[in-house]
């Protein structure tokens, strides 16, 4: 039988501001918690929708022409194919959807495997 997961919980195992962490999978989905601080490369995805949800602190996605505040408690879906990059002045917690194998910069495929790794 499944359990709950405790997002809390799994936050604290996070370590990597850089690397998101799988805490599960659903159909052909990591569901993921990075923390970050810092700027993200700008990049795109070619294939799939980008889905953020911001559980503390404070993010801008910044796209080629302007950059949009998500706190926490919001969300921000960034369509396929348009380039954007997560950007937070201080530590920040989010909940990431993306597809399994995906890698989290988009045009980075060696990132993919070694960054994605479960908790």
């Amino acid at each position: 039988m499944q359990q709950a997961i405790n997002l809390d919980e799994k936050l604290a195992l996070v370590d990597d501001r850089r690397a998101p962490k799988i805490v599960t999978r659903y159909n052909t989905n990591d569901v993921m918690v990075p923390k970050f601080k810092g700027a993200f490369p700008f990049h795109s995805h070619a294939d799939t929708d980008d889905f953020f949800l911001v559980l503390s602190g404070q993010m801008r996605m910044e796209f080629e022409d302007r950059g949009v505040e998500v706190g926490a408690g919001e969300l921000l879906v960034v369509p396929k194919d348009v380039t954007h990059r997560p950007v937070a002045d201080e530590e920040c917690h989010v909940l990431l959807i993306e597809p399994t194998g995906e890698p989290n910069t988009g045009t980075s495929t060696e990132r993919a495997a070694a960054e994605k790794t479960a908790i």
